[in-house]
């Protein structure tokens, strides 16, 4: 009878060379990365004067984004404007007018991500003065007829004043509503001194 042990010795061995040399084919071999621009974030497309605008179900015009500079990215579908203007219509009152320095608009165009002196005018109408609203930065979500803040936020009409920390914004209804930290003064546009 021959020793069983002594012809597993080199089925083990071999079955180890072959185990190591595996490991060292896939250590060794790095994948060359896909060079075909994917990674990166360069524009491949710039527009002037850009406007877009969405209409409604009855055909009315819902919002209009306008901006003199606008920059696609194809690595994330995104698009970086400079000096844009957001105007949100309302069919039973003034517009609201968002504007900014700078703003980002995601993939689908369901969001606007608008920063440095971001600024909000709703025009006056005959039950109330013009409004501002001043913030660092402001999300909106113009199919939505939403924005968002978690920064300072200073809102002005007439002469009353509010400030705080955050604001949500509902554009249909044009309801500014303040967040937290919030200080002001309510003057009374109907009374007079």
């Amino acid at each position: 009878m021959k020793n069983w042990q002594g012809q597993l010795f080199p089925i083990i061995l071999a079955a180890l060379l072959a185990a190591l040399s595996f490991w060292l084919q896939n250590v060794v071999d790095v994948a060359e990365p896909k060079r075909d621009g994917n990674l990166r974030h360069d524009p491949d497309a710039i527009a002037e004067n850009f406007i877009v605008r969405r209409f409604d179900a009855e055909g009315r015009v819902k919002y209009r984004l306008t901006s003199p500079w606008l920059e696609h990215y194809p690595d994330d579908d995104s698009s970086e404007l400079r000096s844009p203007t957001l105007v949100n219509f309302r069919p039973d009152g003034p517009p609201l007018t968002l504007s900014a320095q700078n703003a980002r608009v995601s993939a689908e165009g369901e969001t606007v991500f608008l920063w440095d002196d971001v600024n909000a005018v709703r025009a006056a109408d005959a039950d109330r003065p013009e409004l501002r609203f001043r913030s660092p930065y402001l999300t909106a979500q113009p199919d939505l007829g939403t924005a968002f803040t978690n920064s300072p936020v200073e809102i002005t009409q007439g002469q009353s004043w509010l400030k705080g920390i955050g604001a949500r914004i509902d554009t249909h209804l044009s309801t500014f509503v303040l967040q937290s930290q919030v200080t002001g003064v309510y003057i009374n546009p109907t009374q007079k001194p």
